[in-house]
């Protein structure tokens, strides 16, 4: 049986690397776009917990916070590639300004990566400590969403 799982895995791993070796940017465009959906639900819970619209619970946000770094942990040049912007396609709200100035929208990602290593560290400490984590990682999150995302406007 373990050799039939990871043949499985294997297989979907080389069935994956050559669809991206061979792709439009489709497959990047919705694996960035998967990455937001779960950030998105983690802070969810984050936020819930923080204004106390869900009770404090320390796994939970641990859990939560866990899985925002280990988002944040993902290498983004891979999923950020030229030619998948919303002024080359539709469904995305990524703007042109990403690979115009590339570099400043690393270093944004980067503040939200410290963010979360900072919630992965206050997160499971109590309710107290989610306030000023989540905050950073608003602030993270605003300042990149503000200059490279369409906005719904």
């Amino acid at each position: 049986m373990k050799n039939i799982v990871t043949a499985t895995v294997i297989a979907g791993v080389l069935a994956g690397s050559a669809a991206l070796a061979q792709n439009d940017g489709s497959a990047q465009v919705k694996a960035r776009q998967g990455q937001m959906r779960v950030i998105a639900l983690n802070l969810g819970v984050l936020g819930g917990m923080a204004q106390g619209k869900i009770d404090y619970d320390a796994e939970a946000a641990q859990n939560a916070a866990d899985s925002l770094a280990g988002v944040a942990m993902i290498h983004q040049p891979t999923l950020w590639i030229e030619g998948t912007s919303n002024a080359d396609r539709e469904g995305t709200k990524a703007l042109p300004a990403i690979w115009e100035d590339n570099a400043d929208f690393m270093t944004k990602w980067d503040a939200f990566v410290t963010a979360a290593n900072d919630m992965q560290s206050a997160a499971g400490t109590g309710k107290d400590a989610l306030g000023p984590a989540m905050g950073g990682l608003g602030d993270a999150c605003k300042a990149c969403h503000e200059k490279y995302q369409q906005s719904d406007d």
